[in-house]
């Protein structure tokens, strides 16, 4: 008897159109709240996990919006199962927690009709030997949350914290109030925004977005992808979050400036400041990185010096007009487009990655020329890696001062500019017509200058 007969002999098939996607969805949310394992690394094109990496497109992008819808909601996916069950689920039934997570997303929040979402997940159960007993009642349960969803969502959204304790703690610490915006702006989904080399205004016309802020022009929802968009082989834009592009801007006029990129890769502010007129070095420890940073370049057709180089050790033989360091953080900032960071990230990576931080900033301050300026950034919500941090630093460094940003600067976003001068973008900020037209990844941003 072959595998798919004897798996159907027990109750499920194997080769069941459909099944394939759900039960990769399975394996990598597992990955995910089990394991802390970063999403993007899972779904990698090249090396992420197999069982992802060997289906069809169309299964992987399946894939890929369960996972993202799981993730974005998964505090009231996990509340309304829970009310649905009359007792909770063994402690040993991970595995079955997670088949009802995945099934509950496609029913709650994505457009797969209820009765495949309800079919696939019982024949999950009945391949893993783990769950068959519990086959029966995953049928119940989920044919009751289909019969409820109405009437059981909005309860469950009302009164759910969408978010891990620790993260959620830690926004209303920072934020107050604003805590419960940034995460009703990180249940929507994140719009494409675009930076542009010129013209905004026309690209934005042309494109059917919007100009924000920032220039930043931002994309309308459609269909397909944005490598097919007009402008993207001839390079005249590049895909970057409106506050991603906030630090490159911070330096004022480039033209003709030497400037160092730290932790450059991808490149989208590299990118940002050779085209308005600055001679840029790329720094980045990771060779992978870099190659995709000169992919980029070439197709947006900028150059670059690069460099592969240890920042805590690289120095250069001139000092720099300036320096953008735009450091490795927790990413809390990206929640609403990596919704698995609260889920994989915690207040130890925050301690850990704050003092790696501030070692490079204490390093970075050091390239540039007496009267030499230094943005750091990163996007990441929390002040330990931000305000906390530049406070530190410019309490035990007297030759360092802060060049406050002036509100001028940022039209529209003049509530970003803080008390003391910086910049601090947060997902509930920038409202547009629609969720999915608002909000901008959280980011911080300071700028330092080295005194003559």
């Amino acid at each position: 008897m072959n595998q798919a007969k004897a798996a159907g002999a027990k109750g499920g098939r194997a080769d069941k159109p459909g099944l394939a996607p759900r039960r990769a969805a399975a394996k990598l949310l597992a990955a995910v709240i089990d394991r802390k394992t970063p999403l993007d690394g899972l779904l990698d094109p090249a090396g992420g996990n197999p069982a992802f990496r060997n289906l069809e497109a169309a299964d992987q992008a399946l894939v890929r919006a369960i996972l993202l819808s799981a993730l974005r909601h998964l505090p009231v996916i996990e509340a309304a199962l829970a009310h649905l069950v009359d007792r909770p689920l063994p402690g040993g039934a991970r595995a079955l927690s997670h088949v009802l997570t995945i099934a509950a997303a496609q029913i709650l929040y994505l457009d797969t009709p209820d009765h495949a979402a309800v079919d696939l997940a019982v024949e999950q159960a009945n391949l893993d030997p783990r769950n068959r007993r519990y086959a029966a009642l995953v049928n119940a349960v989920l044919r009751r949350l289909i019969r409820e969803k109405a009437r059981l969502l909005p309860e469950i959204e009302a009164k759910t914290i969408n978010a891990p304790p620790w993260f959620y703690e830690r926004l209303k610490a920072a934020y107050g109030p604003d805590a419960e915006r940034i995460l009703s702006a990180h249940a929507a989904l994140p719009p494409i925004d675009l930076t542009v080399k010129s013209e905004p205004q026309a690209w934005a016309d042309r494109l059917g977005g919007i100009v924000l802020p920032t220039a930043t022009v931002r994309l309308k929802p459609f269909e397909g992808s944005v490598t097919q968009l007009p402008g993207f082989a001839e390079g005249a834009w590049w895909v970057q979050d409106a506050a991603a592009a906030i630090p490159a801007r911070l330096f004022g006029d480039v033209d003709g400036a030497r400037i160092a990129d730290l932790c450059a890769a991808p490149g989208g502010k590299t990118a940002q400041l050779i085209a308005d007129g600055a001679r840029v070095t790329a720094v980045d420890l990771s060779r992978n990185r870099l190659r995709r940073l000169t992919e980029n370049l070439d197709r947006l057709k900028l150059q670059a010096e690069i460099v592969q180089a240890d920042l805590l050790e690289w120095r250069p033989d001139t000092p720099f007009d300036a320096v953008l360091l735009d450091a490795p953080c927790s990413s809390t900032g990206t929640v609403r487009r990596h919704p698995d960071v609260p889920w994989t990230k915690g207040p130890a990576d925050i301690d850990k990655l704050s003092a790696l931080q501030e070692r490079m900033l204490r390093h970075a301050l050091t390239l540039v020329r007496p009267g030499g300026t230094v943005v750091f950034s990163n996007c990441s919500l929390d002040p330990q890696e931000g305000e906390d941090l530049v406070e530190r630093v410019l309490e035990s460094l007297p030759d360092i001062s802060r060049r406050p940003v002036e509100t001028t600067g940022l039209p529209g976003l003049e509530t970003a500019v803080t008390a003391r001068g910086d910049v601090r973008t947060h997902p509930a900020m920038l409202e547009r017509e629609t969720p999915q037209l608002s909000g901008m990844d959280g980011f911080f941003a300071s700028v330092l200058i080295r005194k003559g």
